[in-house]
């Protein structure tokens, strides 16, 4: 009985996981657009219902600032 237990485990596979800065850069990037003028905006994730829209979270002159920004947005929400 041991030997099946062994022998279900060896087969199976590790579920492959992004590392969590590939998911922070991912998120972040499709949040935060660049405008026109060269300024970086930060949109909420989830869109509004009613209107369809995404909340705007800021606009910032960086791109730096404004994933700064969204760490800091995420902190908060969780903290």
């Amino acid at each position: 009985m041991a030997a099946t237990i062994t022998k279900a485990l060896e087969m199976r596979k590790p579920i492959p996981r992004r590392a969590s800065s590939e998911r922070l850069v991912a998120s972040v990037i499709c949040m935060i657009r660049k405008l026109k003028s060269g300024e970086y905006r930060l949109y909420s994730r989830k869109k509004n219902p009613t209107t369809g829209k995404r909340r705007n979270l800021g606009t910032f002159s960086s791109l730096e600032k404004a994933k700064q920004h969204e760490r800091a947005v995420q902190f908060f929400k969780r903290h």
